[in-house]
């Protein structure tokens, strides 16, 4: 898939992500748990398919790309060893504490993601403008030297 491809279903799956927060808010909490758990198994699938391919792609892609993605999935981990540590608490006070951090949690990974949109279209234009140079260097089929 080419890469102006990828940051078309990017967007799309953007758009799918700001529709189903927004439903969130007048939907039951059984619906949202489930909700939510489907996110989470999704998100644990895209990141599985991002090691495999950062996997299947090493000496292709520089080596900061595939620590970035190594760091990604540590941080992942993490966080939902938090998450999931903090949701067993019963504490009124603690919950409402934990609800505040997600939700700044939440504005942080938007952002984040927001970022690294931003990074994925310097990317893709970069390698456009790298194709088009190693183009012009590479010598013309029928081109006399």
């Amino acid at each position: 898939m080419a890469a102006s491809d990828q940051l078309t279903k990017l967007a799309a799956r953007a758009k799918e992500a700001e529709d189903r927060a927004a439903a969130a808010q007048g939907k039951a909490k059984a619906d949202l748990e489930q909700d939510v758990a489907t996110a989470r198994a999704s998100a644990q699938a895209q990141a599985e398919k991002l090691r495999q391919s950062a996997d299947a792609s090493k000496g292709k892609l520089s080596v900061w790309w595939n620590d970035v993605q190594r760091s990604w999935n540590e941080h992942v981990a993490k966080v939902r060893e938090d998450v999931d540590a903090k949701r067993a608490e019963h504490d009124a006070e603690r919950a409402q504490r934990y609800a505040e951090n997600a939700e700044d949690d939440a504005t942080f990974a938007v952002e984040y993601a927001y970022a690294a949109i931003e990074e994925a279209e310097y990317a893709v234009l970069d390698a456009a403008l790298a194709r088009m140079q190693a183009d012009e260097l590479s010598p013309q089929p029928g081109a006399t030297a």
